[in-house]
């Protein structure tokens, strides 16, 4: 028996975000270790799309029986053949450092080995900005989608990544249409308590990024009623907080509350995750096994908005 919290309803990508991405050109993405399924019908469905170009990494008599299997011609792509998850790591994320390619996208290989080939020096991705991942969350009814930044990367990411992490956000909401992001710094309460050290740092965080980024409005610490519910910031007499109750993004403490709260939109309300690793040369996608198709067309999208590259 299922849980009752749980929603049965079905992830959708969200039709605005697909068609924002179709309005720009279909970045040529870099697949790391393409031949198994699940990569491979994400880069057939995006690549029909119009979306993306495959650049196809991997083991080429496996990425051809996979193409073959959904009767897909491959033929017209670009397509490496590398042996192993490691050179296939190495190879995709090389091909994104020389220019030849523009997105890195994680196929059928563990994520600290494709992470690792996408922080190596050698692959010439890095630009001295931290890697920030940054989940777009849509509610399957549409409406105001909500970023969380960061739930997949960092683990427990010092003040300096947080403030790296408000600026990629701000970026990510610019190019989705968003001309005055507002941003909460999520803690448990609204007041900065020394016992409560996310609220402190919240503080902290809101102070800076008032002080030195542009264009957004910033609230923290606040708690994620006061994030997210209008009925309880009027409870709390909050409404002359900007952000409080409409919030565009939450900026997460660690990597335990922004992947719980990340997985309670989506398995409690049906919300679709699209999801962007920011601060390298290029896009980063790291899709996962349990991603539903929805989820993964959609981040496929927010990589092509990220890119902006000309029709």
């Amino acid at each position: 028996m299922s849980s009752p919290f749980l929603s049965l309803r079905e992830a959708t990508a969200p039709a605005d975000l697909i068609a924002r991405a179709q309005g720009f050109g279909p970045p040529r993405v870099a697949i790391a270790r393409a031949g198994a399924p699940l990569p491979m019908e994400a880069a057939e469905d995006a690549t029909k799309a119009g979306i993306m170009t495959p650049v196809f990494v991997g083991e080429a008599d496996m990425i051809r029986a996979e193409a073959a299997k959904l009767d897909w011609d491959i033929s017209g792509y670009a397509l490496h053949d590398t042996t192993g998850e490691e050179e296939a790591g190495k190879t995709a994320a090389a091909l994104c450092g020389a220019g030849e390619a523009d997105v890195l996208m994680k196929g059928q290989l563990h994520t600290d080995v494709f992470m690792k080939s996408a922080v190596s020096r050698d692959a010439g991705l890095r630009t001295g900005a931290r890697f920030v991942h940054i989940f777009h969350i849509s509610h399957p009814d549409g409406g105001k989608p909500i970023l969380i930044s960061d739930a997949a990367v960092n683990v427990s990411p010092d003040l300096t990544t947080r403030q790296s992490a408000i600026v990629e956000v701000r970026k990510l909401l610019n190019k989705l249409g968003n001309d005055r992001p507002k941003i909460a710094i999520l803690s448990a309460t609204e007041s900065a308590i020394p016992s409560v050290p996310s609220s402190m740092d919240g503080k902290a965080l809101a102070e800076w990024a008032k002080a030195n980024v542009e264009g957004i409005d910033v609230s923290g610490p606040l708690a994620l009623d006061l994030i997210i519910s209008p009925k309880a910031v009027a409870t709390k007499k909050l409404t002359d907080d900007p952000v409080a109750g409409q919030a565009d993004a939450i900026i997460v403490p660690d990597i335990v509350s922004g992947n719980a709260l990340f997985k309670a939109f989506v398995y409690l309300t049906g919300g679709c995750a699209a999801g962007v690793v920011t601060g390298a040369k290029v896009p980063i996608l790291l899709t996962s096994r349990a991603d539903p198709p929805a989820a993964r067309i959609a981040s496929a999208a927010l990589a092509a908005i990220s890119c902006g590259l000309p029709r």
